[in-house]
């Protein structure tokens, strides 16, 4: 079996190394940067730590700070516009994910201008050219952005997002200074961290995993685990653990994907904004506990990371809950919330969630987790995972298995289904799942005849993203 690993040409790490972005700039010939970051950086002058790098060696750029959290179609597209209008021959990306898939968009349009629809990109697109080039410059410790092959764009009109998987997108330079990273509120560093582990973790679960991203992605797990509480509390230590731990876990899993945590955190960004770091230190031990049985012994080393003591000594059950409890310790200790009940009860109290008063649909919510389930990326790819259905529907059984365990996962927050859900819904799941486990069968009429059994139209699953 062939794997691959795919890096930025360079990189830098530890406090001060923005000061090098100078050396490469000059060194590789470029004339004119197009400075790509968030509002809040340039007003609280963090953007300006990188410029007066540039201004103290005299070099060109424009900025350019249009950039939202989960960037648009429409930011990249005037993204796409500004750079033309600039003049400017490469990006320097600073902040967090954000900021580098609005980039890494921008790049891979100018380079490749057949896919300004930008819709087009979405999955594995057939890009000729790679990105004109990025210099990538991290404030947050979790996205891992600037070492991935991957970006995420949201369709506002369609109310989704979508993953672009695309090796001509890596920046060509990643600057990790963990000095760039000390302006983080402790909130914002408690969810991208979590969301650092969360890609390690699954990164070393996924079946494309390997000996060399399991290197990568246990390094990542001591790390972080050891860092990101000093992190949240802005110590030079915790800081600097943070941005290499994150980093090496990005080398990983860009190289053999994630699983359903990602695919479900998605899915609650795209319909109710839940912040992607939090979606997914909530829904991670739910997951690994779903996923278990099929780990081997790879929660064993988990749980050694982490820190646990005598695992050595333990049962296969005793150090697979052991690894799950130090998810959950970590995640209470940083102050994220245990579960969905919190989130649920923000939005229904702003009008955005079904609630039991409603009578109208006696199976609401089931069909909102089936709405969402069409916003989730089908092309988000989780190797060994994808199949081809009958009707030529190309489906992803991870990312339909990721609907159902959300839905499972909502039943038990609470207040969230119609009485005949809770009577009904382990039945339906059981029997999906039956379905998708089988094999040479016709998967879309066997799909069909299960959801019309509770009178749930197919047709609302039918139009999945990802069909050809």
């Amino acid at each position: 079996m062939v794997n691959r690993i795919v890096l930025n040409e360079t990189s830098y790490h530890g406090a001060g190394a923005i000061q090098e972005i100078a050396t490469e700039v000059t060194k590789r010939g470029f004339k004119k940067a197009f400075v790509c970051s968030d509002p809040d950086l340039v007003k609280f002058g963090v953007t300006k730590k990188v410029t007066d790098v540039l201004d103290n060696a005299g070099l060109a750029y424009e900025v350019y700070s249009q950039i939202k959290p989960n960037p648009t179609i429409e930011n990249v597209q005037t993204g796409v516009a500004a750079f033309k209008a600039a003049g400017a021959d490469y990006l320097i990306a600073i902040g967090g994910g954000s900021s580098m898939d609005t980039a890494k968009a921008v790049g891979i349009i100018i380079n490749n201008p057949e896919f300004e629809d930008v819709r087009s990109l979405e999955g594995v697109a057939d890009t000729k050219k790679p990105c004109v080039p990025i210099i990538a410059v991290p404030t947050t410790a979790g996205t891992a952005a600037e070492v991935t092959i991957n970006y995420v764009i949201t369709d506002v009109e369609k109310k989704r997002k979508f993953v672009c998987v695309d090796p001509h997108d890596i920046p060509v330079i990643a600057v990790i200074d963990p000095e760039m990273m000390s302006s983080m509120p402790k909130g914002l560093t408690a969810a991208t961290g979590m969301d650092a582990l969360t890609h390690a973790i699954e990164g070393y679960t996924t079946k494309a995993a390997w000996e060399m991203t399991d290197m990568f992605h246990i390094k990542a797990i001591e790390l972080i685990s050891d860092s990101l509480r000093g992190a949240v509390e802005n110590t030079p230590e915790g800081r600097e653990g943070m941005a290499m731990g994150q980093y090496i876990a990005g080398m990983g899993f860009s190289n053999v994907g994630l699983g359903i945590v990602h695919s479900m955190a998605h899915a609650l960004g795209a319909v109710y904004d839940t912040p992607h770091g939090v979606a997914n230190a909530i829904l991670l031990p739910t997951v690994m506990e779903y996923n278990a049985d099929a780990t081997g012994d790879k929660y064993k080393y988990i749980a050694k990371a982490m820190g646990v003591e005598g695992v050595e000594d333990m049962t296969q059950e005793e150090y697979r809950k052991a690894a799950v409890d130090a998810v959950k310790k970590l995640s209470a200790d940083v102050g994220i919330p245990a579960d969905l009940k919190e989130i649920v009860k923000y939005f229904r109290g702003r009008g955005m969630m079904p609630s039991r008063e409603n009578k109208d649909d006696s199976i609401l919510s089931l069909r909102k987790i089936l709405q969402i389930s069409n916003l989730v990326n089908l092309n988000e790819i989780i190797p060994g995972g994808a199949f081809r259905m009958s009707g030529n529907l190309s489906v992803n059984r991870n990312v339909l298995g990721a609907w159902i365990r959300l839905c499972q996962i909502l039943e038990n927050n609470q207040n969230v289904s119609t009485k005949f859900e809770v009577e009904h819904i382990n039945e339906l799941i059981g029997k999906i799942k039956n379905v998708m486990c089988q094999k040479n069968v016709d998967f879309q009429n066997h799909l069909k005849t299960v959801l019309g059994e509770y009178g749930i139209d197919f047709s609302v699953v039918k139009n999945f993203r990802g069909a050809p």
